[in-house]
């Protein structure tokens, strides 16, 4: 495969995974379906660092724009092109690589919520066992209705998403070098 369509592939494989962590990252806003915790800023910390809408996001979404268009035939497919594309898969790998934090971050600390003695806090972040391996600790959680189960589900996705993006940004950064040092292969296309 030419570094050209090399590029194509990993930019239009871009755009669907930033699509999804902004999905996730917004929805994570809304605990238990409801406006009212994140108005009442009841709602988890990492969430509000907004890993999966800036750093999966728009930080990846911006370099997929240019990388899908450095593999496209007659668009800057040239070296020049490709060194940009180094430049810009760099900020794609900063992007992703701080969305891994946070949705890494918000794994183990847990959600921010009310427990059973009715006190708001994130009781899982200081615990001794995780409570990823224990479901029945679970029930701490009493208010937002199901929110561990929320975050686990959506920081999971937000983690597995930004860990392909950080892939796919660095092979484009392996592949732009060699676009950049070799140029790229262009096929001549009917008129």
């Amino acid at each position: 495969m030419c570094t050209g369509k090399c590029a194509f592939c990993v930019g239009t494989s871009l755009y669907p995974l930033a699509v999804i962590s902004i999905i996730c990252n917004i929805m994570l806003f809304f605990p238990g379906w409801d406006v009212k915790y994140a108005q009442n800023k009841q709602i988890t910390e990492e969430v509000k660092y907004m890993g999966g809408l800036v750093g999966g996001g728009i930080m990846v979404l911006i370099p997929a724009f240019h990388i899908h268009l450095t593999g496209k035939q007659g668009c800057c497919a040239n070296r020049c092109g490709m060194f940009l594309s180094i430049l810009f898969s760099a900020v794609g790998v900063a992007g992703a690589l701080y969305s891994f934090v946070v949705a890494l971050m918000g794994l183990i600390n847990g959600p921010y919520c009310r427990n059973i003695i009715f006190i708001w806090g994130t009781p899982f972040k200081n615990g001794s066992e995780s409570y990823l391996k224990d479901r029945s600790t679970w029930g701490k959680c009493i208010e937002p209705n199901n929110v561990v189960e929320f975050n686990v589900g959506l920081f999971s996705t937000l983690l597995v998403t930004s860990a392909v993006q950080l892939v796919l940004c660095a092979i484009q950064v392996i592949n732009g070098l060699f676009g950049c040092l070799c140029g790229t292969c262009k096929e001549k296309g009917p008129l």
